[in-house]
């Protein structure tokens, strides 16, 4: 089960790319998947068919022979849709992955509302939430190409549980700077300098409408920098603290608003006694039970480019 995958730049293409290219020097790298992926995963399947496993439905039991894999020192990559990769197996990512601390990479192909034709079901929008609660969990959402590329070599080298949320790639998003491939330090890259006092910080897919958001304000005198956090955990400390005092950072996510990425970022600013005002941007702790494309559905729950100028310009007034 896929969806728009179209683009060479769509994250998860970039994935199973990137993790093809690697395999093929690293005979350690294997595939797990719980029967979704096709149209992506076969060309790893054909390459590599001794190290890739089709579990069939059944995700626990793909995070139960993971785990067992990276026991036996092998570096695993388990696919599924978001929330089915997070919330289906969690006991197992818990004890199995989590508290063995085991080499163990889950990658969401579904961050967010990605799957919003199929249904609440199908919405992976607790998943970052869920996963950053987890000890030795890292969690990462990148938002671009260049970010999933990194994102999955960075993970082969961790040697520490990962989760990975992967959306489409945004074609506006142009990368300032690039993250870091230190993602146990905390990663995080600038896609806009706006030379202001605010600053927009996001995660995942959702990018490419911050960054359209941002063109928006420029052309009302509203300039801002734009920032990826592509660790949710570990955050990037030194990037919210380097905001400085007396500012306002605005997080954007394709999340429910509680535990997720601006949650992550408040309790930096608590931290830190920080004198910094904080908007936060989000799905409002519920279940969305409209049935439509990602994009119907992030206009209705306010997350649009447009829905955000105009919750930026409300508190800005």
């Amino acid at each position: 089960m896929l969806d728009g995958l179209k683009s060479p730049n769509d994250m998860r293409v970039v994935f199973i790319n990137t993790l093809i290219e690697e395999a093929r020097h690293n005979k350690d790298i294997w595939l797990v998947i719980g029967d979704v992926g096709f149209g992506l995963v076969e060309p790893f399947q054909k390459e590599f068919p001794n190290r890739f496993i089709n579990v069939g439905i059944a995700e626990q039991n793909m995070v139960g022979v993971a785990a067992g894999l990276a026991i036996e020192g092998k570096t695993v990559f388990c696919y599924s849709l978001g929330s089915f990769a997070s919330t289906r197996c969690l006991e197992q990512i818990r004890l199995d992955v989590c508290y063995r601390n085991t080499n163990v990479n889950i990658i969401s192909g579904g961050g967010g509302l990605i799957f919003g034709y199929l249904g609440t079901t199908h919405h992976a929008t607790e998943d970052i939430s869920i996963m950053r609660a987890l000890p030795n969990m890292i969690v990462l959402a990148p938002c671009s190409a260049i970010e999933s590329k990194i994102a999955t070599q960075a993970m082969i080298e961790t040697k520490s549980p990962c989760y990975m949320s992967l959306s489409r790639a945004g074609d506006n998003i142009v990368h300032q700077t690039m993250p870091s491939k230190y993602i146990w330090d905390g990663s995080s890259s600038i896609l806009r300098y706006g030379n202001s006092k605010m600053t927009i910080m996001g995660c995942g897919g959702i990018m490419s409408e911050v960054i359209d958001a941002a063109k928006i304000l420029s052309e009302h005198d509203i300039n801002v920098d734009v920032v990826s956090l592509l660790t949710v955990k570990p955050i990037d400390e030194e990037v919210i603290v380097g905001c400085g005092e007396d500012r306002i950072i605005v997080t954007v996510e394709e999340h429910n608003l509680d535990g997720g990425l601006g949650s992550a970022v408040s309790e930096v600013i608590t931290d830190n006694n920080l004198n910094t005002r904080l908007i936060r941007i989000g799905i409002k702790n519920k279940f969305i039970e409209e049935v439509g494309t990602q994009a119907y559905l992030r206009k209705i729950n306010g997350l649009d480019a447009e829905s955000i100028v105009e919750k930026i310009k409300h508190e800005l007034h």
